[in-house]
């Protein structure tokens, strides 16, 4: 990223219209004084809509107040793009994430990197990662602005000091924010912004990341409630992979997701969900109390009549519950798992299961996630296309569990990787014939997988 004289280079992402962020930080002043004399008065308190709009109508007064002061002192007039960017960023600093929230507003970025406020990096959805403007003025500035985030953006308020020197949190947009300080030289911010475009197996199916054999496969496997394990690396898209298969769920069910920071989002689409309850961690408060794990919201879960749990990554003590669960008539419930390949997913099960309290062994693990889990689905890494920077992440192979010897899963792969890295149906498909009846029951037609009938 260094040029040849050992420079940073100039940043390649930058807004549109330079704005004087002082007078910014004046005319934001201003407007939030308004808005909170406006808003401490019962009568006349604004819905969440109204005061974004009401506060539009305050900065366009606002800046014309500094536009006639200019007049006054003989001080040039901004252009009609100028005015709009200063409002815009008035806006951002009220309710959103100032100077960071035109890149949250760029569809073609996949992710912000911060380490400080001045070094800045964008990674584009074509694969480019190239450096960005200043975010804030200084690092402290940067701490305050998360801060603001941790105490308005999530689900409950949350603590970003030197106490609480981590923070995970889920921003509106549905973009996940890690930020980290004291325990860095300067503080880090990470964001991943989620494509919620990507949610329907047909779009995965449209991008590579799936065959048409596989998208009806897992359509008739999501319908025929097997249970699944969707596995792979970081930020291979298991997420992405996980919401659409929800998404094929029929409506009348109630469903329960359980993250330790929202992702899923499945609420995001009440016209196929209208009965979804969606489930977080909380931390411990100041004084050590008040922690929820994700242990705890999957048992909470199973008494609130689901059809299915999903479990938005299984990490530790909650995977005993999560697959009693998937064995006591939550049959079609579903969960991630870090792992780096299909055959791997059952020795980081043993691994959870080593370090329960229970400390179960290798044969008690192995025979428990045999019995609950049907099928586990592995997404491998990125791959670049031919000719192209694009990054692709695939589905590589699919196991159907089934049984435990001693310490060792019997699973058949009935999904193989093709010259391409995508899956295809593995030769002689050595799917079990009571399992091919239950998916061709759910829809699915043998041909697809080359089955004859």
């Amino acid at each position: 990223m260094s040029s040849g004289n050992g420079s940073v280079p100039a940043p390649s992402h930058r807004l549109a219209v330079a704005v004087d962020q002082g007078l910014v930080r004046r005319l934001q002043a201003q407007v939030a004084e308004q808005l909170t004399e406006r808003q401490s008065d019962p009568a006349g308190r604004l819905s969440a809509a109204d005061q974004r709009l009401f506060a539009r109508n305050l900065i366009a007064e606002a800046i014309d107040g500094d536009t006639q002061a200019r007049l006054r002192d003989g001080e040039p007039l901004r252009t009609e793009a100028e005015e709009d960017a200063l409002a815009q960023a008035v806006f951002d600093r009220l309710f959103g994430l100032g100077r960071l929230q035109h890149l949250l507003d760029d569809p073609t970025i996949s992710d912000i990197e911060i380490n400080g406020h001045d070094r800045v990096f964008v990674a584009y959805r074509d694969g480019r990662k190239l450096p960005a403007d200043h975010v804030a003025d200084s690092d402290a500035e940067l701490i305050g602005l998360v801060r603001l985030a941790a105490a308005r953006m999530g689900r409950t308020e949350r603590r970003f000091d030197a106490a609480q020197p981590e923070l995970r949190l889920q921003l509106p947009d549905g973009s996940r924010l890690h930020a980290v300080m004291e325990v860095s030289g300067r503080p880090c911010v990470s964001i991943r912004r989620h494509d919620f475009e990507l949610s329907f197996l047909p779009q995965l199916t449209e991008r590579g990341m799936i065959g048409r054999p596989l998208e009806a496969f897992l359509r008739a496997a999501v319908l025929a409630r097997k249970n699944i394990v969707v596995s792979g690396a970081i930020g291979a898209g298991k997420t992405t992979l996980l919401r659409a298969l929800i998404n094929e769920i029929p409506a009348r069910e109630r469903l329960i997701t359980i993250e330790d920071n929202l992702e899923l989002d499945i609420d995001r689409f009440p016209d196929l969900h209208p009965n979804v309850v969606t489930l977080e961690t909380r931390e411990a408060n100041t004084e050590g109390l008040g922690a929820v794990t994700l242990e705890s919201l999957v048992r909470m879960s199973l008494r609130m009549n689901p059809d299915r749990v999903f479990v938005g990554e299984v990490s530790g003590p909650e995977m005993l519950p999560m697959l009693l669960a998937m064995t006591q008539g939550r049959d079609g419930s579903m969960c991630t798992i870090h792992a780096h390949s299909a055959r791997g997913v059952a020795a980081r099960f043993e691994q959870f299961g080593l370090l329960l309290p229970q400390q179960l062994s290798a044969e008690a693990t192995a025979r428990l996630v045999a019995n609950a889990v049907d099928f586990v689905v592995h997404i491998g890494g990125d791959r670049t296309a031919s000719g192209r920077h694009e990054r692709h992440r695939t589905v590589e192979a699919v196991l159907e569990v089934v049984d435990a010897d001693g310490q060792q899963l019997v699973a058949n792969e009935v999904f193989t990787p093709d010259g391409g890295g995508v899956a295809r149906p593995a030769p002689g498909l050595p799917l079990r014939q009571s399992s091919m009846a239950q998916l061709a029951a759910a829809g699915l037609d043998p041909g697809w997988l080359g089955v004859r009938r």
